[in-house]
């Protein structure tokens, strides 16, 4: 059985059964999605992550059975911008103007001001999909460079938001908000980058700007996160734990992803680039361990945090064996470090956070059930036959994809069925 995370704020007082059954069977109301901050972006974001991984299992399992889908746009590149670009910046706005407050010592800001950045984005995010059922190479560039600027509009007016929310604040310690918002302004910065890429035609620089995007824009934003708050929370769950998380530890974080990021501008040496991620590798591998990883074993929400960011060690390991070998001139291990980070780091890490902020903020414990527990397992299985596709040549690809629809799809509705409805404990919000 899962243990309850004690909240960072005062529990709310129990509430009759009766009273928490009557309000989980309240209809859905699209009006509740305005109640708070989270609930309007990640609802948004929820919707357009099921679409993205639908669309791209659908996508590969007609072509694995021989049925051609033309596309004006490569379904690769699409892939890569609806991965880089389309939900994630949804949720750190969620994520941001709950949490992100509560940092600077400042009050949450109105959901209205917030209903204009996340429906430029989520229009973007939709527009951007559209354009990979347009036949029309034309075309398709066309709705996918105006659903990239929406999308950089959207983001980029929450940015500004969040920067005006910095600089109110009197709070001693800025530097987690600091790094997020600039990290969050470089990536709309690339967002337009992508924008004029892709209507020019020139998809290498499209793809060479996801790559950077998901490094030194969401890769910063993660560990800034994860910074303050995993240390936090294993703490909060174990007694025997102190919330270690220096200063420089962030700055370590900042340093090798940004280089990461920026390797794919500037070139370095694949040695340098292999000695680099090895380090790297083993350092957040063993931080890991110093965050708490065993302890968290013991309760599921805490595991699913600290798995994730084990994933981020393993994909600095392989991209070290993988750049290792290529400078030796041998084969390297194609995009299995980059899904490691990927669906690996950056996935499962969404998942566990968000899973976080909606069960507290529904008034809900903070605690796994079993079918939770096992989607986030099929997750994690998921992100193995991606890797094994390309280190083992096995054909897992479709399967890979498929299997990751399946284990968020669940997770999703489950989700999107509590911000329609409002908390189980009575509580505004």
């Amino acid at each position: 059985m899962s243990r309850t995370l004690p909240l960072h704020l005062h529990a709310p007082a129990a509430q009759p059964a009766l009273s928490h059954t009557r309000r989980t069977a309240l209809p859905w109301r699209p009006g509740r999605l305005l109640s708070a901050p989270h609930r309007l972006a990640f609802a948004a974001g929820t919707a357009v992550l099921l679409l993205v991984a639908l669309w791209w299992a659908g996508t590969l399992l007609a072509r694995a059975a021989g049925v051609a889908v033309p596309a004006g746009l490569p379904s690769g590149t699409l892939h890569a911008l609806l991965m880089g670009f389309g939900f994630m910046p949804l949720f750190f706005t969620g994520f941001l103007f709950t949490a992100g407050p509560r940092w600077l010592g400042l009050p949450p800001p109105a959901v209205r001001h917030l209903r204009g950045p996340v429906q430029a984005q989520a229009a973007g995010a939709l527009v951007l999909g559209l354009a990979g059922f347009a036949h029309d190479p034309a075309l398709a560039r066309l709705l996918a460079a105006l659903g990239l600027a929406a999308l950089a509009a959207g983001w980029g007016r929450a940015v500004l938001h969040f920067t005006r929310l910095l600089l109110r604040s009197a709070a001693t310690d800025k530097l987690h908000a600091s790094v997020v918002t600039v990290a969050g302004a470089f990536g709309a910065v690339l967002m337009v980058v992508a924008a004029g890429s892709v209507a020019a035609g020139d998809l290498a620089t499209v793809h060479e700007t996801v790559r950077v995007a998901l490094w030194a824009f969401a890769g910063v934003v993660y560990a800034a996160v994860a910074h303050r708050m995993i240390p936090f929370f294993s703490a909060a769950a174990v007694p025997a734990l102190d919330a270690w998380r220096p200063q420089w530890l962030l700055a370590s974080f900042v340093m090798v992803l940004g280089f990461e990021g920026f390797v794919h501008w500037a070139p370095v040496p694949l040695a340098l680039q292999a000695a680099i991620e090895a380090a790297a590798g083993l350092g957040w591998t063993l931080l890991a361990l110093r965050w708490g990883l065993l302890h968290s074993l013991r309760n599921r929400l805490l595991a699913m945090l600290h798995l994730g960011f084990v994933w981020l060690g393993v994909a600095m390991g392989l991209a070290a064996v993988s750049h290792g070998l290529q400078a030796a001139g041998q084969p390297g291990l194609g995009l299995a470090p980059l899904h490691a980070y990927t669906m690996g780091f950056l996935g499962s890490t969404l998942v566990a956070m968000v899973t976080r902020v909606s069960a507290g903020h529904s008034g809900r414990a903070l605690a796994v059930d079993t079918g939770a527990w096992v989607l986030f397992w099929v997750l994690q299985a998921a992100v193995i036959g991606r890797i094994m596709s390309d280190i083992a040549q096995l054909p897992l690809l479709t399967w890979a994809a498929v299997t990751w629809a399946a284990a968020l799809l669940p997770w999703g509705l489950r989700h999107l069925a509590w911000y329609g409805r409002p908390r189980v404990d009575g509580r505004p919000g």
